[in-house]
């Protein structure tokens, strides 16, 4: 099983040398030009590194840090830039970074800063990601956008999907309502956040048989995924 990396870079030429070349050492590599496609790639998939350069359209790769923690706090995340003074590099790890490389910069310097990275938080790769998950007493079969509950079944949108894998990444947790949006639609404006309120409304219609599963509202915040033993 190949390793999985996210690479957010602007830079269309430089973002096809650096893909072309780790998919060469046997990475899997998915490349985003922008931080919001960045982040809703993120919640589609299971990743194992993220590359994100910093001058970014639409989100920078410090705000796409910070929101890719709210996620996962664990994966290592490596910061590409032409800035090179001490208050940038600071405010990258403040922001969540675990590494920092200066353009311009060496492939090959690149390769060792990723391996010394995994190598870091010992990452394993022959766990392959679970398509079927148990939520409660609800099979959630997240290839097929289908949930199951006693022989009943109920097919998924994409979007419905979507947030209900995050939630249960989340489970138990108060996720804010940016989370969400910010993860499954790479935005969180007004009319996105409508949308959201229709699909938790669904998805609460598509759970209520099974007790052992409830969808909270956190008044001013977001939301929890209650799962119940």
């Amino acid at each position: 099983m190949k390793i999985k990396l996210l690479l957010a870079e602007d830079d269309i030429n430089l973002g096809f040398v650096i893909s072309d070349h780790l998919k060469s050492e046997g990475y899997a590599v998915t490349l985003c030009n922008d931080g919001h496609e960045a982040l809703k790639r993120f919640n589609d998939d299971n990743y194992q590194l993220c590359i994100l350069d910093v001058m970014m359209p639409k989100k920078d790769g410090f705000t796409l840090a910070k929101d890719l923690r709210k996620l996962n706090n664990e994966i290592p995340i490596l910061f590409l830039t032409a800035k090179s003074q001490l208050e940038d590099k600071a405010e990258g790890y403040k922001s969540g970074g675990d590494d920092y490389l200066t353009k311009p910069f060496s492939i090959e310097e690149l390769s060792f800063r990723l391996k010394a990275l995994l190598k870091r938080v010992n990452l394993t790769i022959d766990k392959k990601e679970d398509k079927l998950i148990l939520i409660g007493k609800t099979l959630f079969d997240t290839e097929n956008l289908l949930l199951t509950y006693e022989n009943r079944e109920q097919s998924l949108t994409k979007k419905e999907a979507q947030i209900l894998k995050l939630m249960f990444k989340l489970k138990n947790e108060v996720i804010p309502r940016e989370v969400i949006l910010n993860g499954v639609w790479g935005q969180d404006d007004y009319f996105v956040g409508r949308s959201l309120d229709v699909f938790i409304t669904k998805l609460r219609k598509y759970l209520k048989e099974d007790e052992s599963i409830q969808i909270v509202n956190i008044h001013s915040i977001g939301f929890k995924l209650m799962v119940f033993d």
